[in-house]
């Protein structure tokens, strides 16, 4: 694989749990459907799980190996059900320190978010877990995704940390799209188009004429500032 533009970008409709023989197929930049349950998780579920050391609700591999870190639109239709019309992801590199612990404690295999993580987090934690990420697709498809969910199975940690923070267990089905952002070996779909996308602009920046305050520290390089 040389460059973005040489991705298959192939679809898969996989069922949780994921096997490993399902982890390990996909590629970045793969198209991903869901089916079957995951489960939820903010800064309130990392908190209490990982800082201050309470045990999960429930026993989380039981739920599925696959986490969404998001934040439902929940309408409570009558005491204690719950219909969720949309869902937005939220940006993930605000947990990647508890991942780790999230993989190796409960057995997490898959975490969709947004906005992709470090790829150190990648090489570090995913490849050693052989876990993926996946990311949700553009802005404002909340409704869309919330299409995929079939019902709220359950929900946990409601009264301690409100609808928003609580831990959603959710049935779905055909449930994405989602983009492989980071397979099993630890690539990122974001760094290696980020790479491409700079040596484009590299060559740009040979053409520029000489900087007016060279001996200030002005530079045409767009790998350096100036200080």
């Amino acid at each position: 694989m040389t460059g973005v533009n040489d991705l298959r970008m192939r679809q898969w409709q996989l069922r949780t749990p994921l096997s490993e023989e399902d982890i390990g197929r996909l590629q970045i930049g793969d198209i991903v459907f869901l089916d079957g349950c995951l489960f939820t998780g903010r800064e309130g579920f990392y908190h209490r799980l990982f800082d201050l050391g309470e045990a999960p609700p429930v026993d989380l591999p039981t739920i599925s190996n696959v986490t969404f870190h998001c934040s439902p639109a929940v309408n409570e239709t009558s005491p204690g059900v719950y219909h969720i019309p949309a869902v937005s992801a939220t940006a993930s590199f605000r947990f990647d320190k508890y991942l780790p612990l999230l993989f190796e404690q409960h057995g997490v295999r898959a975490v969709i978010g947004k906005g992709g993580m470090q790829p150190e987090v990648y090489q570090e934690v995913f490849r050693k877990y052989k876990a993926v990420y996946l990311t949700t697709v553009g802005y404002g498809l909340g409704a869309m995704y919330g299409r995929g969910i079939q019902k709220v199975k359950e929900v946990y940690w409601k009264d301690e940390l409100g609808l928003a923070q609580a831990v959603w267990v959710l049935e779905v089905e055909k449930f994405g799209p989602f983009l492989v952002e980071c397979d099993p070996s630890g690539q990122s779909l974001f760094a290696l188009a980020n790479e491409e996308i700079n040596q484009t602009f590299e060559g740009l920046y040979t053409e520029l004429p000489q900087p007016k305050l060279k001996r200030l520290g002005e530079v045409t390089s767009p790998g350096k500032e100036v200080l």
